[in-house]
């Protein structure tokens, strides 16, 4: 116990207690009441971070053939007068590396003296796939539960422009696509989202890193997803598909080829396997009721 106590004018104990002993007989001043209060926050931290996790529902979206029905990389080739590409361009495709023929592309388009806003123009007119815009709708309503990315090998112009005159721009959070820009002659420039080491990706964009380190940043931020749906049509799905949890769920479109690659995937590796369940779709609204099922309303 202490023999005698006061409190100075700059919140410190003062204290004196003498005891017996060559080694006790001393006198003490304690630490000022600010660094006791800050040590002891710092031990909370840990319990105060888990506490303010937030768990949300995250929608990840392809998009050509997938949120839009058609594949925006081709529809641009309408601006053109004869709505053709000469053999030059057509042929010099490579396979894994469409980002750099489109590149091409952009640059034939260009020496047609096709401005930005006729190109605009047209982009806008690509057709949103079947229940899409009301599937978008319900995620801005919603959007203290669900968060929504979009990971494509379109382009930001492209995507920004369509999302815009749909005006549901304000669904996706994210867009994770190869950056696009227009320089001073008005030639669209596009280049490679990113480098990356997996073999079965495009050399310009691997979906699967994508979407892992989108998840690992959010949880450094705060956010945890107690499921991700993930919703796509093409082979350079199959990566991220195969990233997700048991309890998630990948929604391959029917009839194009995610779906026939998970189902020979299924095949090979039998029954009792944990993976994310997986429902074909035809339509937005398909996805639409299962996303309702799993958000509070």
């Amino acid at each position: 116990m202490l023999s005698d106590q006061m409190w100075d004018s700059n919140n410190s104990v003062l204290f004196k207690k003498k005891q017996n002993g060559p080694l006790c007989q001393r006198t003490i001043q304690a630490v000022p009441l600010f660094f006791v209060v800050v040590f002891y926050s710092l031990l909370l931290i840990p319990h105060q971070q888990q506490r303010r996790i937030i768990m949300k529902t995250l929608l990840v979206f392809d998009f050509d053939h997938t949120l839009v029905d058609d594949n925006s990389d081709t529809w641009v080739i309408q601006c053109i007068p004869d709505q053709c590409l000469p053999d030059l361009v057509k042929n010099s495709y490579q396979k894994g590396r469409w980002t750099e023929y489109m590149g091409r592309v952009m640059s034939y388009i260009g020496d047609q003296d096709i401005t930005p806003d006729t190109i605009r123009s047209v982009m806008e007119t690509i057709p949103f796939t079947d229940g899409m815009i009301e599937l978008l709708t319900f995620i801005v309503s919603n959007k203290n539960d669900i968060d929504c990315i979009i990971i494509s090998d379109s382009n930001t112009v492209f995507i920004d422009w369509i999302l815009q005159v749909a005006g549901v721009q304000a669904a996706v959070d994210q867009v994770f696509t190869n950056p696009a820009t227009f320089d001073k002659r008005g030639y669209m420039e596009i280049e490679c989202y990113h480098s990356h080491q997996c073999s079965q990706c495009p050399v310009n964009l691997c979906k699967r890193k994508v979407l892992v380190d989108f998840l690992a940043g959010q949880l450094k931020g705060g956010v945890d997803y107690q499921r991700t749906f993930y919703v796509g049509d093409g082979g350079n799905d199959l990566c991220p598909s195969n990233s997700l949890r048991e309890g998630d769920v990948v929604f391959p479109r029917k009839g194009y080829t995610l779906e026939r690659l998970l189902s020979r995937q299924s095949a090979q590796q039998g029954e009792g396997s944990s993976n994310p369940r997986v429902i074909g779709w035809t339509s937005g609204r398909e996805i639409l009721m299962e996303l309702k099922a799993c958000v509070p309303l």
